[in-house]
C-alpha cells in the first residue's frame, strides 16, 4: 500500500492503538472525542479494508486478535514517536500550554488539591486541567493519565516519582468519645472499642509498633470492630466527629486548629504507637516513563512540590 492510499488510514489506526490500551470501545471514544458508534464503525472499515478481523468483540470486554496485536505492537513505537515530537515543537513556542489529565484521592484532591489547581490555572491561563477524584487504583498509561497525586511509601519502577511532601497516619477520636468510653493506654485495649475501619486489605486488624529509640520495637496486633466501614477518609472524619469511635486517618484529613470550627474537636489517641500498613509515607506526583515530559506537565509538578512542600498541619 502506497502512502496516498494509507494516509487516510492513520487517524483509524491510532484509534485502533488506544483501543489497545483501553480495552473498550466506550473510553477509547472518550479519549479521542467521538462517539462510541464512530469509533466502532472507524475499526470495522478498518478491518474491512485490511481484510482481516482485528478486534474481538464480546458483551464484556474487548480484545485484539493476532492480527491486530501484530499491527499495533508495530505501530505503537511510530505514534509514540510522534507524540513526542510533537510536545516536543509545541513547548518549544514558549508559553506552557495544552491539557493535563490528572487523577487523584478523593479526600486528597477535595481538601488540598483544589485550591493549588486554582492558583495554578490563573498563573498559567493557557494550560488546561482535567481533574478526576477517585479512590480506585487507576492504570495511567491504559487511562490516558498524564499525572497522579498519589499517598504511597513505594511509587512504581515503571512511573517517573516526584515526592511532594512526606504524610503520616493518625489514630484520632472525639473528646465526647473518649470522655464516655475512656482513654486506652495500650493498643490491647482497643478490642473494648468502637473502630471506624477503613475498607482495605487489613481493614479488620491494627499492626502497631511503639515509637522508640530501641532497635526492637516492640508491635502489637490488635484485631477490631466498629460500625462504620468506609473508603473514604472524609467519610470517616465526619463519623469520629459525630464519637462514633476510634478511628484512623492520613495527617491531610485531619482538621487544622481551629477554636471557632467544630472539625478541630479531634485528639490524637495512643500517640506514642504508629499503626502501620495503611496510607503511605509520602505523597507523590506520578507519571508513566516516558522521555519527553511535556512542558505543561512540567509546569504542574513544579507548583505541586512548591505548594505541598510544608505538609500538613497535625
Amino acid at each position: 500500500m502506497s502512502t496516498d492510499q494509507l494516509s487516510p488510514l492513520i487517524a483509524d489506526l491510532h484509534l485502533l492503538t488506544v483501543l489497545a490500551s483501553t480495552k473498550s470501545f466506550t473510553e477509547a471514544a472518550r479519549r479521542l472525542g467521538v462517539s462510541k458508534a464512530s469509533a466502532s464503525m472507524r475499526i470495522s472499515e478498518l478491518e474491512r479494508t485490511a481484510g482481516v478481523l482485528l478486534v474481538r468483540r464480546t458483551t464484556r470486554s474487548v480484545g485484539l486478535t493476532e492480527a491486530g496485536q501484530h499491527m499495533v505492537s508495530s505501530m505503537q513505537p511510530a505514534f509514540d514517536r510522534i507524540s513526542e515530537s510533537y510536545t516536543g515543537a509545541r513547548d518549544l513556542a514558549g508559553t506552557p500550554r495544552g491539557l493535563v489529565r490528572l487523577t487523584a484521592p478523593v479526600a486528597l484532591g477535595r481538601q488540598h488539591l483544589a485550591p493549588h489547581i486554582a492558583t495554578f490555572l490563573k498563573r498559567f491561563p493557557d494550560i488546561h486541567i482535567e481533574l478526576e477524584l477517585t479512590d480506585r487504583f487507576v492504570n495511567l498509561a491504559n487511562e490516558g493519565f498524564d499525572l497522579a497525586v498519589r499517598h504511597t511509601s513505594t511509587p512504581p519502577e515503571t512511573h517517573v516519582a516526584w515526592a511532594l511532601c512526606e504524610t503520616c497516619s493518625v489514630l484520632v477520636a472525639s473528646p465526647d468519645y473518649l470522655r464516655r468510653r475512656g482513654v486506652p493506654a495500650h493498643p490491647s485495649e482497643l478490642v473494648a472499642h468502637d473502630c471506624l475501619l477503613y475498607l482495605g486489605d487489613h481493614a479488620g486488624s491494627w499492626t502497631f509498633v511503639r515509637n522508640t529509640r530501641r532497635k526492637a520495637a516492640e508491635r502489637v496486633g490488635v484485631n477490631i470492630a466498629g460500625s462504620l466501614k468506609a473508603n473514604n477518609s472524609e467519610v470517616l472524619r465526619d463519623a469520629l466527629l459525630a464519637g462514633l469511635g476510634i478511628g484512623l486517618l492520613p495527617d491531610f484529613s485531619i482538621p487544622v486548629e481551629d477554636s471557632s470550627n467544630r472539625l478541630a474537636a479531634l485528639v490524637q489517641v495512643l500517640p506514642d504507637w504508629q499503626v502501620q500498613g495503611f496510607f503511605g509515607e509520602r505523597i507523590y506526583a506520578l507519571r508513566p516513563w516516558s522521555p519527553q515530559v511535556p512542558k505543561a506537565v512540567q509546569c504542574l509538578v513544579e507548583h505541586l512540590r512548591e505548594s505541598f512542600a510544608g505538609g500538613f498541619a497535625p
